[in-house]
């Protein structure tokens, strides 16, 4: 019994959570305008219907999903690059810290003027907030190869491509894979800061209208399905680093 209570310690805090704060609402007079019930969020989540629940679950997954798969493009390819030339570092790096400390949120009314509200905005703005992470935990597992192991390469008078894509890529697998996850959640914040900007759709543009509507049973309904979809698309990511590379998920939870 102790061990099944520990398995789903954090199950049970989550329904206590939600069962203490229907009781809060029904004791103290709380308008629902500013804290509904978890009753209230369920009942007002139903009526509006699954299938349109699924079309703003939809846009919000196309412009996470396609920030994200671009901030991937981007990330990997250019940590590859800047380990590989101390020069490219030094000019690159600065930038990419620089892009970090900018506000994302003052920047997206201004891309979203430049380019329009279409999808490829809103996934730029949501690759700015995915993108770094990603970029440099891959670069720091790229440089952290144990030194032994590259002399023991090149003793083998192993060639550098060789050396990066059997040395260096494998070992910085553990650290790509953690940031994959990070930045997958990431990926969903900027959907939604896309979707306050520019949105006709989404989970993020409904919070937003409910908001502005005091409808807030819908507002909060919209936000634990943004919760969901975050720690969904994060299991998934964990699970596929599983199948793929086992041994550096292994690796990963030994360390």
């Amino acid at each position: 019994m102790p061990a099944l209570l520990q398995r789903h310690a954090s199950t049970l805090v989550f329904l206590v959570a939600l069962l203490l704060w229907e009781c809060a609402c029904r004791l103290v007079p709380i308008p629902q305008y500013m804290l509904p019930a978890p009753s209230a969020v369920w009942l007002a989540g139903v009526e509006m219907g699954l299938q349109h629940w699924l079309e703003h679950i939809a846009a919000t997954l196309q412009v996470a999903l396609a920030g994200y798969a671009l901030a991937i493009a981007l990330a990997i390819p250019l940590a590859m690059a800047i380990t590989r030339s101390s020069l490219l570092s030094r000019i690159l790096m600065p930038w990419m810290v620089i892009i970090q400390s900018t506000p994302i949120v003052a920047v997206a009314p201004i891309i979203v003027v430049s380019l329009g509200t279409g999808l490829l905005p809103r996934a730029l703005i949501t690759t700015l907030i995915a993108f770094f992470p990603l970029l440099v935990s891959t670069a720091l597992g790229l440089s952290n190869v144990p030194e032994e192991l590259l002399e023991l390469s090149r003793s083998l008078r192993a060639s550098s491509s060789r050396q990066y894509w059997q040395i260096r890529m494998p070992f910085a697998l553990p650290h790509v894979f953690s940031a994959l996850q990070v930045s997958m959640t990431l990926a969903i914040v900027g959907a939604v800061v896309a979707e306050f900007v520019a949105a006709e759709q989404g989970l993020g543009y409904l919070i937003l209208f409910a908001t502005s509507s005091f409808k807030m049973p819908i507002a909060f309904a919209a936000l634990g399905l943004l919760v969901l979809c975050s720690l969904l698309l994060y299991a998934a990511v964990q699970q596929l680093h599983k199948a793929l590379f086992p041994w550096s998920e292994q690796s990963t939870a030994a360390s």
